[in-house]
């Protein structure tokens, strides 16, 4: 089998990507491990995302957002940051200037089933399901993906969006910067006798943190992050207890709660990799950048690095260049670096410094909320970054159109 482009992974960047390439003009392939099956219809996992307007820019150019039922896509107008018991809490509002919402929470299994909508939709994409891979390998010629089968499968670029664990990523020689937070992220949904009034709370308690989301309704999506071995005791605690539980860490701001459905616990583990690319072959969603979610960017990440890499693909073919040449691969790493390297790094100093309970990093984080909440121009820059309106895409120097050798 040949094609042009084999893309490794089925999730949102990988189909995302597919999707960006429509009018490319390129054969393409995506190899899944999970069936079709699953794919057009995922079942609940009880996370829920909350998009930035850059992620509902590109959702709407490619047809996606339009496939979401309005009424499951819930605004958020405010965010609420609270420390431990202090009644202090740094505010964030939509701005007065025409914005609509701070940014959009959607169920991450309703995006996932929208997003297969579309990509199913293509003309030129082939999806192989229910396979996985066992080698990827690159030369000057082109790329050879060997299923588990002993099938192989050649084309001209391989893109691997096969998750923060990327094997494709491992065995094409590209090291990673791996944390593991030694936390887990326990998610649910909770109904509430008060409203939320569209406001994300983020409560930063001591030993674990609380995240709650505002849903449609008087409905929210609870985020849980507490140290592993806690996290059995949080999962077995009877229904009674956890409602009273998180009803308490809230101060009752949402009156009397209730859990609905399960919950669901997700081991949280950082990964950023050292490069993006390498000969033929480019990384991009959890396989490039799978982030700790309190700054909710991780997914928001994997929608615009896909979408730099396609433009930058995509110029190159309207150019008559090799689409897979490393001068457009490093034009993509050097913009998707620079917005990526910086977030990563500081969302693990934020879960550093507010997971941390001695005495010093408290009256710090104080410190940091007060400032935060006092300096307009750095509260101005926290909020354009909660709602990353447009994609950054950079000049890059001439020098970089010479660049020929594999970074």
């Amino acid at each position: 089998m040949n094609y042009d482009l084999v893309i490794i992974g089925a999730g949102p960047a990988g189909l995302s990507f597919a999707c960006s390439l429509r009018n490319s003009g390129l054969n393409i392939a995506v190899i899944e491990k999970q069936s079709r099956q699953l794919l057009a219809d995922p079942p609940i996992d009880g996370r829920d995302i909350a998009l930035t307007h850059l992620s509902r820019k590109l959702m709407q150019q490619q047809g996606i957002w339009g496939r979401i039922d309005p009424g499951e896509i819930s605004p958020i107008q405010r965010a609420e940051v609270i420390d431990g018991d202090s009644p202090y809490t740094l505010a964030f509002d939509t701005p007065s200037d025409n914005t609509d919402a701070l940014g959009f929470l959607i169920s991450n299994f309703r995006i996932r089933k929208a997003i297969f909508e579309e990509f199913d939709s293509l003309e030129t994409v082939t999806l192989i399901d229910n396979t996985e891979v066992s080698r990827v390998s690159t030369d000057d010629r082109g790329v050879t993906v060997t299923l588990a089968s002993g099938d192989p499968i050649k084309a001209s670029m391989i893109v691997a969006a096969d998750t923060r664990f990327s094997a494709s990523r491992r065995q094409m020689g590209i090291s990673s910067d791996a944390h593991d937070f030694g936390r887990t992220a326990i998610v649910c949904w909770m109904e509430h006798q008060q409203s939320h009034h569209q406001t994300a709370f983020e409560c930063f308690h001591y030993e674990r943190t609380l995240a709650v989301l505002p849903m449609s309704g008087n409905l929210s999506s609870i985020v849980i992050t507490a140290a592993t071995d806690q996290a059995e005791t949080i999962l077995d605690m009877k229904q009674t207890s956890f409602n009273q539980d998180i009803e308490k860490r809230l101060n009752g701001r949402l009156g009397t709660m209730k859990q609905k459905g399960k919950r669901y616990p997700y081991p949280l583990v950082g990964v950023h990799a050292n490069r993006f690319f390498t000969r033929r072959f480019a990384l991009i969603g959890d396989a490039a950048v799978g982030m700790h979610p309190v700054t909710a960017h991780g997914f928001n990440l994997g929608l615009s690095g896909q979408d730099l890499l396609a433009d930058e693909m995509s110029t190159a073919i309207s150019q008559g260049r090799d689409f897979w040449h490393p001068t457009v691969l490093a034009r993509y790493q050097q913009q998707h670096m620079l917005s990526t390297r910086p977030l990563y790094h500081g969302t693990n100093s934020i879960v550093s410094l507010f997971t941390n309970d001695s005495l010093p990093a408290t009256l710090l984080r104080k410190a940091v909320l007060r400032l935060s909440n006092n300096l307009p121009p750095v509260k101005w820059v926290i909020t354009q970054k909660l709602m990353a309106k447009n994609q950054v895409k950079l000049k890059l120097p001439a020098l970089l159109d010479r660049y020929t050798r594999v970074a």
